[in-house]
């Protein structure tokens, strides 16, 4: 109780390519509210996962400072780098990258000293291009006690991207999204490991940001898609963004899936230019929206409406689209 588990993660990926001593068994949960990082063995028994390990946060803040830790990603070396949005009281400025050991064992920070990002989130690193480039939520001491949209205008939310040598933890460039990317959240890089190019989900503003590198080396940004507000009635504001929380790209590098929490669809969009996504599909699957929610929107032509969900197996589908992942072959989502 108390943990709060967002992300999860594994102990090897395609990173460790060619190392026949790494598989893919432990499964890495860190729990944002409560600090601590799980370790699951999914393989002595499949289908009875067990407990292997909790690295406990307050080893983890003793010996590097941090505290709510978010996103684990496996590394080349064994190592497990997990982004932390703040030190233990909450604050933003003392956030970092934690690193475990092959064995779980709390290694130190990923980052240079002096190199930590305004706000953490999620990361995305690059190795062809020799960079790493994260993303910024909030303070912890703003969003573990709800969203405020004060706090937003307090400056206790984040609208950077953090673009940082890879591996060398130098941050080398600061990228500010401005008011068109409020709250960037899930960065990913496009599959293909030649190109220089990827997207963050700008939440707040409900924008997909296109980052990529200047023929001098340096990275630069663009909104790719924007979607736009709906005016509505019975809600909290009068207009309601989509609030873009997730979205995955799918391995051929043709098609990109993002998620509208509030709104309640999800889309697809064609990125085969990735400067000029175009949408080639859509389906509502729940949402504030929906066909009995209190919560109408409001049409060009004044009229009050509401999205149709269907049902799957007889049952309504409730709350809102949020975290997807998409099969290998592309066909499920």
């Amino acid at each position: 109780i108390g943990d709060e588990l967002h992300h999860s993660g594994w102990n090897a990926c395609s990173s460790c390519h060619g190392d026949p001593s790494t598989s893919r068994r432990f499964l890495i949960l860190p729990s944002l509210l409560s600090g601590r990082v799980y370790v699951v063995d999914t393989a002595k028994d499949p289908r009875a996962p067990a407990l292997h390990k909790v690295v406990q946060a307050e080893d983890i803040a003793e010996k590097t400072g941090l505290g709510f830790p978010h996103t684990s990603h496996c590394l080349a070396t064994g190592d497990i780098m997990i982004s932390c949005l703040g030190d233990k009281e909450g604050n933003a400025a003392g956030n970092g990258f934690l690193l475990l050991d092959s064995e779980f064992n709390v290694k130190g920070r990923w980052e240079k000293p002096g190199h930590s990002p305004l706000f953490g989130y999620d990361f995305w690193y690059q190795p062809r291009h020799k960079t790493m480039i994260s993303s910024s939520w909030g303070a912890p001491a703003a969003f573990r006690t709800g969203f405020d949209l004060q706090h937003v205008q307090d400056g206790l939310y984040g609208r950077h991207l953090h673009v940082y040598d890879w591996p060398g933890g130098e941050l080398k460039q600061t990228l500010d999204l401005g008011s068109t990317g409020l709250l960037p959240l899930e960065v990913r890089f496009l599959h293909d490991p030649s190109k220089d190019t990827g997207y963050v989900g700008c939440a707040l503003t409900s924008n997909m940001v296109r980052f990529f590198k200047t023929a001098d080396g340096s990275w630069s940004h663009e909104v790719a898609i924007s979607i736009k507000p709906l005016k509505v009635r019975n809600w909290m504001l009068p207009e309601m963004p989509g609030l873009i929380t997730d979205f995955v790209i799918s391995l051929d590098d043709r098609y990109l899936y993002l998620v509208n929490w509030l709104h309640g669809d999800i889309r697809q969009y064609n990125i085969e230019d990735p400067a000029k996504p175009v949408l080639a599909g859509q389906v509502f699957v729940g949402g504030l929206l929906q066909k009995g929610s209190d919560v109408v929107y409001v049409s060009d032509n004044d009229t009050e409406e509401q999205y149709t969900v269907p049902q799957v197996k007889g049952h309504r589908l409730r709350g809102g689209p949020q975290m997807i992942q998409l099969s290998l072959d592309g066909k499920r989502v």
